[in-house]
């Protein structure tokens, strides 16, 4: 496992607690029709949160897991700063967003 792999598991494993934390982990799964939204993050059927909790930091481990590829380059963050405006948990989360994306810039 490469060292870039390493940061990454360990930035998703520092997103799922700081959810917890922030009380923005959940326990019921959104239906699985709002799981398959072709959108861009879901936007049409999660909120920012349930994108990052289902589909992103699910993803991103099943890659690590399968020794996949990392993406080439990502830029999560300008989402979750937008779409969780207001919301009390937003500087914890953004500050673990922003380092994955920049580890996504290397």
């Amino acid at each position: 496992m490469t060292d870039m792999h390493q940061q990454c598991r360990l930035l998703l494993e520092q997103l799922e607690a700081t959810m917890k934390s922030e009380g923005m982990w959940e326990i019921i799964p959104p239906s699985s029709s709002a799981l398959q939204s072709t959108e861009p993050f879901a936007v049409d059927t999660l909120h920012c949160t349930q994108w990052l909790q289902w589909i992103f930091i699910p993803r991103l481990l099943w890659i690590l897991a399968e020794n996949m590829p990392l993406p080439a380059a990502m830029a999560i963050s300008p989402y979750v700063e937008e779409s969780m405006k207001g919301l009390a948990g937003l500087p914890a989360i953004l500050s673990v967003t922003r380092q994955l994306d920049e580890l996504f810039k290397k």
